[in-house]
């Protein structure tokens, strides 16, 4: 069941390409703001229903915290602002490669600002990803904005979640807390000057818009149901449906071309990838395997050696899962479901 509410969770975020285009005439800017709006009243309720209020008065008395909710509120602000603006502008693929790059920009960051190490498999995955980078820009004529704003984003908001440490339901519910009284606000405004779609395109419209709530929160909980109940490896590899279903939608339904260059850049990116999962798969099986001859070892009064120390330090937990920073945050694809397209 809950490989299920994974494949269900993934699925979906990578199919929510096919639903942006439903709402025009609606823009990017007015489909973002009910995106705010209606989740906080979605999740608001779910909230209520399962009576779940604990935590936010405790987030309330913590600034610090708070603070960070902010930063994360404005920064999937960005996040799913350039991603349907891509989807509705027709560049659902390179939306798709910003989610395959991912884990790779991840990865850069925790070098770069936790002061992480990395195995020698993993700079190499890194590199790779660099290098089809500057393919791609050749293939567009230009960087892939897009792409790379859509992955720095998400990878910030990875790492200030982990900070915060709520999970996924009560962590949309604070950011589209933030959010709410902005978004509001700019709906009231296009509704001032007439630009508003919400109620004059027909009462299917303004379903579809109110339903953007829904398409947040329901992956979200799938999502929540397979994370306490699969392994954190698994739901990395999951992960990688999204920008895949992505991709083929980008090429097989919307049509969107993709010229050699811009194959190779993706053939570049999905060979990091590769080797970023084959490193981490057999870090944790070393891993669990370490562990596995220490606990024999602990069984018959043996004490512990050096090299089970070492392993320990290489970031990877006892359940043979890769810890923070080991392979980039995985551990927090726990959260970051509410950052999904």
């Amino acid at each position: 069941m809950g490989l299920l509410n994974g494949v269900a969770a993934y699925g979906m975020w990578g199919l929510v390409p096919l639903f942006w285009p439903l709402l025009k005439p609606a823009g990017a800017g007015e489909i973002l703001a009910h995106r705010m709006t209606w989740s906080l009243a979605f999740v608001a309720v779910a909230l209520l229903f399962v009576r779940r209020w604990a935590w936010a008065g405790e987030l309330l008395r913590q600034p610090r915290r708070l603070a960070l909710v902010t930063v994360a509120a404005a920064v999937i602000t960005v996040n799913w602002g350039v991603y349907i603006w891509a989807v509705n502008s027709g560049h659902v693929v390179e939306a798709s490669l910003g989610y395959f790059i991912n884990p790779l920009v991840t990865i850069a960051m925790g070098v770069l600002l936790l002061k992480e190490r990395l195995r020698p498999a993993q700079w190499v995955a890194v590199a790779t990803g660099f290098a089809a980078v500057l393919v791609l820009t050749v293939g567009y004529g230009r960087p892939p904005w897009i792409s790379l704003c859509l992955a720095f984003s998400f990878a910030t908001y990875g790492l200030v979640k982990k900070k915060v440490n709520l999970g996924g339901v009560e962590s949309l519910a604070a950011e589209t807390a933030i959010q709410f009284l902005p978004a509001l606000g700019y709906l009231l405004w296009l509704g001032s000057r007439g630009e508003s779609t919400f109620t004059t395109e027909g009462f299917g419209h303004s379903a579809l818009l109110a339903a953007t709530g829904v398409v947040t929160a329901v992956p979200l909980v799938c999502f929540g149901a397979s994370a306490i109940r699969v392994p954190l490896s698994t739901l990395g590899l999951l992960q990688y449906l999204a920008p895949v279903f992505q991709f083929l939608l980008g090429i097989l339904y919307f049509g969107e071309a993709m010229p050699p260059e811009r194959w190779a850049g993706f053939a570049l990116v999905w060979l990091a990838l590769s080797l970023l999962t084959w490193d981490a798969l057999r870090t944790a099986r070393r891993t669990a395997r370490a562990l596995r001859e220490q606990l024999n070892r602990a069984g018959a009064g043996v004490p512990p050696v050096k090299g089970d120390v070492a392993a320990r330090e290489q970031g990877i937990v006892a359940s043979g899962s890769p810890a923070p920073g080991a392979t980039g945050g995985a551990p927090e694809q726990r959260d970051v479901g509410a950052a999904k397209p």
